[in-house]
């Protein structure tokens, strides 16, 4: 469990080193689904953040890979809502590896065989990461809507078979045994014809949805007043990373539906060093969290 602190004093900062990572909130908060858990609220109608046009995101990148970065992830909301996502990739895979993060729901066969084909012949590698949030249809469709669980499992099995092999995300609450919930699932995609499961687990973050659902931080529940020197830079990914959305340059991905945590409109001045200040980087602090495959 996270331990609560008195929240006094100024909070750590982490400095920025390198552009390894950008984020492109490419479906910004619109979603086919309405999840419990969902740190921006994401879900029908929801247009906070707008989708991101398939020039603009040439654009980003273009920004970004003068910059030094490394990899793509794209997410939103739901990616695949978005009309141009196949060509949004085609552009992006000959410059960059690319991620797309998925509740997995919309993979007709035809989608799926036009991402094969891209990641075929792409130069740089595609993953796709579908997002699992129970072992049984009863648990994830508690958090993701009637039917999610056995659309998402199909999802899985029809991009593992065309040779995509996705990563599989499963958010997990802190006090869970990694190893136990990381064998669980490991037991239920073979069980469902995945012969090589790739897991990754996530913590949950009490903001949008989820602090509604769990209840939102607590006032003790932050980095303010932990000495600079505690902070392992090393450990958090918001030196290295930035997201981007229709609304322009964040820290990091979970914080681009939080207020004030905008930093500038371009990339280049987002490279300054960002106070841990809001609770969600306790969470990352604690569990050494990324958002990246690793």
């Amino acid at each position: 469990m996270i331990q609560s602190r008195p929240a006094a004093g100024l909070a750590p900062v982490e400095p920025f080193e390198h552009l390894d990572a950008l984020w492109i909130q490419v479906a910004g908060t619109l979603c086919n689904l309405a999840c419990t858990h969902c740190l921006v609220s994401a879900g029908p109608g929801v247009d906070r953040h707008g989708f991101m046009s398939r020039a603009a995101v040439r654009e980003r990148v273009a920004e970004a890979l003068a910059l030094g970065v490394r990899e793509i992830y794209f997410t939103g909301g739901e990616p695949f809502l978005h009309p141009e996502m196949t060509a949004i990739l085609f552009d992006t895979l000959p410059v960059a590896p690319c991620t797309v993060l998925t509740n997995g729901t919309l993979f007709p066969a035809g989608r799926v065989a036009a991402l094969a084909a891209l990641a075929r012949d792409a130069r740089h590698t595609l993953e796709l990461r579908i997002s699992l949030d129970g072992d049984t249809a009863e648990a994830h469709d508690a958090i993701r809507g009637p039917g999610a669980f056995a659309r998402a499992l199909e999802g899985i099995q029809h991009c593992d078979a065309a040779g995509l092999l996705p990563i599989v995300t499963v958010t997990h609450a802190l006090d869970d045994d990694p190893l136990a919930v990381r064998a669980r699932y490991d037991a239920l995609l073979r069980a469902h014809g995945v012969a090589r499961p790739r897991v990754k687990l996530v913590p949950l973050f009490r903001i949008g949805r989820e602090a509604g659902r769990s209840g939102p931080y607590g006032a003790g529940d932050t980095l303010a007043g932990v000495a600079q020197d505690a902070i392992d830079p090393a450990r958090l990914q918001c030196g290295r990373a930035r997201a981007v959305s229709t609304q322009g340059v964040f820290a990091c991905p979970i914080l681009v539906d939080e207020p004030d945590a905008r930093l500038a409109s371009r990339l280049a001045d987002a490279f300054v060093p960002v106070p841990l200040a809001h609770s969600a980087c306790l969470t990352c602090h604690v569990t050494g969290m990324t958002c990246g495959n690793g």
